[in-house]
């Protein structure tokens, strides 16, 4: 499994409407074949910054499937427009993981 990482730096004044969309847009990424799961995790020590992760079972899930497809359209669409400066995605495989 690959985890897609993602910084997001949300213009100000727009964080609300930025989760309203992101959760219209999740239906997008979900539609994916070889989409796992994602979440959207707000910071608490600095407003309107935010971390996307999302599981894929491959790289080229996220890179060609999701990327390439009209999903990322509309993705694009209801997204793009709230980042400054425009999120670096970064992609990460398991090395090493404990649970409780």
């Amino acid at each position: 499994m690959i985890l897609e990482v993602a910084i997001l730096q949300v213009k100000e004044g727009s964080a609300l409407d930025f989760e309203k969309y992101f959760a219209v847009a999740s239906q997008f990424i979900e539609s994916i074949p070889g989409y796992v799961s994602h979440s959207l995790r707000k910071c608490l020590e600095e407003e309107n910054k935010y971390q996307l992760f999302v599981d894929w079972e491959k790289l080229e899930d996220h890179t060609v499937g999701f990327r390439e497809s009209e999903a990322y359209l509309e993705w694009k669409k209801l997204l793009h427009h709230y980042y400054n400066p425009f999120p670096v995605l970064e992609h990460y495989e398991m090395v090493l993981e404990h649970k409780k």
